[in-house]
Order: structure tokens, then C-alpha cells, then sequence
């Protein structure tokens, strides 16, 4: 199989060479005169190099995660692209944190159809007060009936919520930085780039690991594609969703016109080409691409959010977990392989 990808690199020889390179040990920084090659390369070859380091990199493993809408609505933060801004006019359902009861119910489901990781997100600059602690009592319970994976989403929380999600049992928190540092005050202004930054060390000072990437297609350029692959590579992020906005009526992105699936796909095999390592999460707006996304794990992704999103339906688990085995790839969740060891 190696023999047959370096064949079919042959005649983009430039993208072949560094594809073996980065399994070589070469990582790509800041002002690489490698970095255009990404860009204008022709776009079979560069996805071909990227399933080559996923291959390497991460094997036929495919992490599946799923999430729960645990608060929503009624956002203070006015990020353009989002459905749950209060800034924004949307009609999106509005509720406070779910009981226990049915968080535990859905993971329990999610569980029983294969996904590894489950995460409850909430709406909202930062949870706090009864509600987080209701969320810390939940992540209890899940930890004592669930095998699952356990993450969370919950905004700028301070260093002892770290704390508190960690005792808990969770073990990733999720913060997208969503663009490059330049692009972000465009899509947001409430809160700032290095606010995201800093909550990320400080989850990552709590020992947990962090998910964090952004959306593609809000209007940003190639070069901010590259600055955003580039800091999350800094910041040694170890899952990297990337989502495909899905405008929606009522924001400030509304009209914000589609990325074409050559797009998407070249920005997959970018962001794998500048973190070979990391898990590179295919994440909302699967919808808009064919086959939901069948070509992106081709071309460097490595996992996926499953299931439905947060305001927005995805595909089903068991859809998932046909397509990604009839490709070969390994779905098994983490857990169930833990506890046959």
C-alpha cells in the first residue's frame, strides 16, 4: 500500500516529498516555504498525501463522538454564525440545563450504539453557579453507568471548574477557536482570541485535553485556514473539528454563500498536513457535502461527530458506522477495546 501512494504522488512530486517528510518527523511552522504547496498544489494529490499521514499517523481507527444540547439559547456572545445568539433573531429553542435524567438516558443510548466520547454542551459565556453544579453531578452519574469517553463544552470556566470537570471525570473540554486571530473580530466581538487561548491552557493546566478548531466558510481566507491549522498546532491540540457553516436564517451569515465540497476538502488535507497527529474531526454541516462527507475521510479526517449537531440534524450513528466499515475503517469505541483487555 505505501509502494502504491508514493507511485501515485509521482506526479506531484513537491507534495510527495513532503508527505514523506512529515512522516519523517518534519512539522510545518510559521512561515514554511512549504506552506503554498498546500494551496496550489493539484487537489487529488494533496488528499492523497493527507490519507497517507492519517494512515501513518492515526490508522483505520475512526473516533466517534456524539453531544447533547445540555443548555440553549439566550446567548449573551454575538457570534455571527450561531443559532443560539441572543443578538440574533432565529427562533432557536431556548432552555436551562437538562436534568440529569435525561442526559444519562441519552448517553446511555449513544453508548449502546458504538460512539466513544460523549459531550455535554451548553449555551452561554460560561456556566456557573446551581447549573454547573448540576452539570458536575451529572458527569458523576455518567461516570459511575456509562463506559463512555466523557467531554465537555461549557465556556470560560475559571481554573477550579477545570478542576471540578477533571474530578469528575471528564477528560477533554472542547473550545473551538473558530478562525485565525486576524479573521475573529469579524465573526465575534464580545469576547476575544486570546480569552479562547487562554481558557485552553487552562483546561489543558487541569490535565485535561482540549478539542478545539472552527468553521470554514464564514467568509475567511486560505490564509487564515492555514493561521488557524497553524495555532492549533501550537497549542498541541490533540482533536481538531472542523465544521462547515450552515447558515442560518436570522444571523449575520445568513446569506454567507456555501463552500464547494473541492473546498472543504482542500482545507481537510491542510489542516492534516499541519497537525499529522492530531484527530482531525469532520464536524457540523456534514449535510452539505455529498455522500455526508465520505470523501473527507480520504482525505485526512480521522473521526467525526455523529448524530445530530446542536440546532442542526447530522446523520445517524448507524449510518455512520455502515459508511466508515464498508470503507474498511475501525469504529470500535476506546472503552469496549479497554474492557476486553
Amino acid at each position: 500500500m505505501e509502494a502504491e501512494a508514493r507511485m501515485q504522488q509521482a506526479a506531484e512530486p513537491g507534495i510527495g516529498k513532503l508527505t514523506e517528510e512529515i512522516i519523517g518527523g518534519r512539522r510545518l511552522k510559521r512561515g514554511d516555504p512549504a506552506l503554498p504547496t498546500l494551496l496550489q498544489c493539484e487537489l487529488n494529490a494533496l488528499c492523497r498525501g493527507a490519507d497517507r499521514l492519517r494512515a501513518h499517523f492515526c490508522g483505520d481507527k475512526v473516533d466517534l463522538c456524539t453531544i447533547i444540547s445540555g443548555k440553549c439559547g439566550r446567548c449573551s456572545e454575538d457570534c455571527k454564525y450561531c443559532a443560539q445568539s441572543a443578538h440574533s433573531k432565529t427562533g432557536c429553542e431556548e432552555y436551562d440545563f437538562l436534568p440529569s435524567e435525561l442526559i444519562v438516558a441519552a448517553a446511555h443510548s449513544h453508548e449502546r450504539e458504538g460512539v466513544n466520547r460523549f459531550s455535554i454542551v451548553t449555551s452561554g459565556r460560561a456556566l456557573s453557579g446551581a447549573e454547573f453544579d448540576r452539570a458536575i453531578k451529572t458527569y458523576e452519574c455518567l461516570g459511575r453507568e456509562c463506559q463512555l469517553k466523557l467531554c465537555a463544552s461549557m465556556g470560560f470556566l475559571t481554573d477550579e471548574q477545570f478542576r471540578r470537570l477533571r474530578e469528575a471525570g471528564v477528560s477533554r473540554y472542547h473550545d473551538n477557536i473558530e478562525s485565525s486571530h486576524r479573521f475573529f473580530p469579524q465573526i465575534c466581538t464580545t469576547h476575544s482570541f486570546e480569552q479562547k487561548l487562554s481558557a485552553i491552557r487552562r483546561a489543558q493546566a487541569a490535565g485535561l485535553t482540549v478539542c478545539s478548531g472552527g468553521i470554514i466558510g464564514m467568509g475567511e481566507d486560505w490564509e487564515d485556514r492555514i493561521d488557524m491549522a497553524l495555532t492549533l498546532s501550537e497549542l498541541q491540540i490533540k482533536s481538531i473539528p472542523i465544521n462547515i457553516l450552515m447558515p442560518v436564517k436570522g444571523t449575520p451569515l445568513e446569506n454567507q454563500p456555501p463552500l464547494s465540497d473541492e473546498e472543504v476538502l482542500r482545507s481537510i488535507a491542510l489542516f492534516r498536513f499541519i497537525n499529522p497527529e492530531a484527530q482531525i474531526r469532520l464536524a457540523g454541516g456534514r449535510r452539505s457535502l455529498k455522500e455526508n462527507g465520505r470523501e473527507t475521510f480520504c482525505s485526512g479526517a480521522s473521526a467525526t461527530i455523529t448524530g445530530n449537531m446542536l440546532t442542526t440534524s447530522g446523520s445517524t450513528i448507524a449510518q455512520d458506522r455502515a459508511m466508515l466499515t464498508a470503507m474498511g475503517r475501525d469504529v470500535r469505541p476506546e472503552w469496549a477495546q479497554e474492557a476486553r483487555a
